[in-house]
């Protein structure tokens, strides 16, 4: 049988409905029972109604999703809907795993969805597929986590949940649960070729400034002096009109930059959120004292160039098996999806263009993305999972 997927789309008024049309569609285009299906839906349905009417529709299926910022698909981005990929496959293991309450430890919810799938795991596991609410908790100690677990090299994949862009609660399920505050998590085993890209595009300006004084994702002092003055020299507003609206649209195309000793290739990006009275800026990710950044810059263009550069470089793995992907999961960061307004399908589109248009594709906006630096699953000892803001992340296997 090898591998066979499928994906559906469902905006169907009623909750229910709309998760057992888009999960009937998504397993018809599989071809048979689903052995696993996962699914990202907008906040705007009643949650468990819609978990309920995926899980109908699948049968005996293994499931795990989240709610979103918005679905991809082959077709492009929507919005308000439910989408669904189905997953028939005789030589990969699913195991299904949830951690619960991020916001009482970050890390050891990481830890509890990892040790779950871990120990139901019948063999080895090869990859790792997460989607953490980071509304509630440090993303990064999510990330570590799950590493704390499976490996430090261990290569690990997902997106944040999102709502709807509200930044007030998300959701993750797995199977018949549907949590809040959770991370919700799949591993992979078995014989299967994986290709992982991982691109944001996003150019350094100005100097490099150190971070003198920082907590966890509250970034206080660079060089010395409040955190937004890496705005006010650069953009010569003063801080109080750079709160939290003006600095939220300023970051969509001016996040910052955290330099990686370990990774030339690409700045870590970190998403200003809201700066206090006292110019301290809070992050969407921790960035540590002690590391360098910079001011970035973004436009439309690069962010295109980075997403075809991601899949380029996921296709590598493909070409060097002499196969092709059967299926590919994208994780893409909400703020890239701001930047590109009505042209948000200019990146997909790029994407589908190098993968082939007819490889089912499913993802959703984030609120951060989880990737090994640069992509690197091949070399082992290379292979260092990371949190991003603004990035896109891409996971295809085939045969």
């Amino acid at each position: 049988m090898a591998i066979h997927a499928g994906v559906g789309v469902s905006k169907h008024s009623d909750s229910y409905q709309a998760g057992f049309d888009a999960a009937k569609t998504a397993a018809d285009r599989a071809g048979g029972p689903p052995d696993f299906m996962i699914a990202f839906t907008s906040t705007n349905f009643d949650q468990k109604e819609v978990v309920r009417g995926i899980r109908t529709a699948g049968g005996k299926a293994l499931f795990v999703g989240c709610s979103d910022a918005g679905e991809i698909t082959n077709e492009g981005p929507t919005q308000k809907a439910v989408a669904v990929m189905a997953i028939c496959s005789d030589t990969i293991s699913f195991i299904t795993g949830l951690g619960k309450n991020v916001k009482g430890g970050a890390r050891e919810a990481g830890r509890a969805v990892a040790q779950e799938v871990k120990d139901k795991a019948k063999g080895s596991l090869r990859a790792f597929i997460m989607l953490p609410d980071v509304l509630t908790g440090n993303g990064s100690e999510i990330v570590r986590g799950v590493l704390d677990v499976l490996g430090a090299h261990f290569p690990v994949m997902g997106g944040a949940a999102g709502d709807d862009f509200l930044f007030q609660q998300t959701y993750q399920y797995r199977d018949d649960e549907v949590e809040s505050g959770a991370v919700a998590g799949v591993g992979l085993g078995g014989t299967f070729t994986m290709g992982i890209g991982v691109r944001h595009g996003w150019l350094p300006i100005g100097m490099p400034m150190k971070v003198t004084r920082a907590n966890g994702a509250v970034l206080h002092e660079l060089d010395g002096r409040p955190a937004i003055s890496i705005y006010e020299d650069y953009f010569g507003q003063k801080a109080d009109e750079l709160r939290k609206e003006a600095l939220a649209r300023l970051a969509i195309t001016y996040p910052l930059g955290l330099k990686i000793p370990e990774y030339e290739e690409e700045y870590l990006i970190r998403d200003p959120i809201t700066v206090d009275a006292q110019g301290a800026i809070t992050c969407a990710a921790e960035i540590p004292e002690g590391s360098e950044v910079r001011l970035m810059i973004g436009s439309k263009e690069h962010a295109v160039e980075a997403a075809e550069d991601a899949a380029r470089h996921l296709m590598k793995e493909f070409e060097i098996d002499h196969t092709r992907p059967k299926f590919v999961l994208m994780f893409n960061c909400i703020a890239r999806e701001k930047l590109f307004g009505n042209k948000a399908q200019d990146e997909i589109h790029a994407v589908m263009n190098i993968i082939g248009a007819d490889v089912p594709l499913l993802g959703f906006y984030t609120y951060g993305e989880q990737a090994p630096l640069g992509g690197e699953v091949r070399d082992a000892a290379k292979c260092d999972p990371r949190f991003y803001n603004e990035t896109v992340v891409m996971v295809a296997i085939g045969d």
